[in-house]
């Protein structure tokens, strides 16, 4: 049995120049960037050579099956055979599926009905701190056909290498931040507990935890001008809870957040805000003797409380950086509980499988109606 497994070469460098040096970046690279980063930093290397496009170029917001097609029709009328993805989650995620041989369609390839061979060096550079796209070897997009996300998870997709470079956080604004920032804290949570979790998996959650959860902490008694000090540790916690999600996987906080961003376009960290106290508050109720009893004393050495309030302080501690809304607020309507519980339940038998109590679509519907 496979206990645990990092691909990617993790490199860090202080400045982007540095980088750009060390892989002597230029001819026969496609770079797909984040305009607004690759101009601040990177501008440098629409003159090398190099084949750059900008992710906006193919849509906004969240990454869809169809800017994946337009992407690769791209891609594949060009000689490049290394793929630099400088952004976000949705960018690395995109770059992900350019690695791959062959003509089929994003749709194929995300229902798995080709076969995936990879052909393609790739290189990801993280801009925000919180997808861990950069180790995972999963890749999300939402699939307009089905009004909701889909996740591709297979070896062939792990980038070659990771290279995180702090500065690059000075771009994000700060809503983008801190839900980049949660989003990670879920990547660790949901991990640590998921029935494929052990000691090394575990390892590298309680490390981000710790480094996130600390950094929160200070942020709500400093403000928002503070994250400047901890772009490092935040940028850090985000690789290793990805390391430690790409190995053991998201659960249903994550499933359940796949219709909101489908069909009212949330933002994929914030989405997942949405659901994390009471998906956990769900499963404590449910199975409180197993591997949550080992997190909840965890994290309450961290937040400084009794281990049965630990989700509690949680929520606390991150409505003070961002307050989370009710899923009305977002254009649900209270026809739809019915229909996003049964669409998880059918479509993300994937992240249900890894969480750490299996729900039903009963217990989804019961979730959902608790935070409408």
């Amino acid at each position: 049995m496979k206990l645990f497994e990092e691909k990617p070469v993790v490199h860090r460098y202080e400045y982007a120049a540095e980088f750009i040096k060390d892989f002597q970046v230029g001819e026969g690279d496609f770079i797909l960037a984040g305009k607004s980063v690759f101009e601040a930093h990177f501008s440098e290397l629409s003159h090398t050579g190099a084949v750059v496009r900008y992710k906006s170029q193919y849509g906004q917001g969240e990454p869809t099956d169809l800017m994946v097609d337009a992407l690769l029709e791209d891609f594949r009328k060009t000689d490049c055979d290394r793929i630099i993805a400088i952004g976000g989650g949705a960018v690395i995620d995109m770059a992900k599926i350019l690695v791959l041989e062959g003509h089929a369609s994003a749709a194929d390839i995300y229902q798995r009905k080709v076969p995936l061979k990879k052909i393609h060096r790739l290189v990801a550079v993280p801009t925000t701190c919180g997808a861990g796209s950069e180790v995972s070897n999963v890749s999300i997009v939402e699939m307009t056909g089905m009004h909701t996300k889909l996740g591709l998870a297979c070896d062939e997709i792990y980038a070659d290498d990771a290279v995180l470079i702090p500065e690059l956080l000075r771009e994000l604004p700060w809503h983008f931040f801190v839900t980049s920032a949660i989003d990670a804290l879920i990547h660790a949570i949901e991990s640590y507990v998921s029935p494929k979790s052990n000691l090394y998996t575990r390892m590298f959650a309680k490390k981000a935890m710790e480094m996130l959860l600390s950094g929160f902490r200070k942020l709500a008694e400093e403000g928002q001008d503070y994250r400047e000090h901890l772009f490092e540790d935040f940028l850090v916690a985000s690789n290793l809870a990805g390391i430690s999600f790409g190995n053991a996987g998201t659960g249903a906080v994550h499933a359940m957040s796949y219709p909101l961003s489908g069909v009212y376009h949330v933002t994929h960290g914030e989405a997942n805000y949405q659901f994390l106290t009471a998906v956990f508050q769900a499963y404590q109720e449910r199975d409180p003797e197993g591997g949550i009893r080992e997190l909840n004393t965890f994290l309450a050495g961290i937040l400084n409380c009794d281990a049965d309030e630990v989700y509690i302080e949680t929520e606390k501690l991150l409505n003070r950086l961002l307050q989370r809304k009710p899923l009305r607020e977002y254009g649900m309507k209270e026809e739809e509980i019915q229909s996003f519980a049964k669409s998880v339940e059918e479509a993300q038998q994937r992240l249900l499988n890894q969480s750490y109590v299996k729900f039903q679509a009963e217990a989804l519907e019961e979730i959902y109606r608790k935070l409408y």
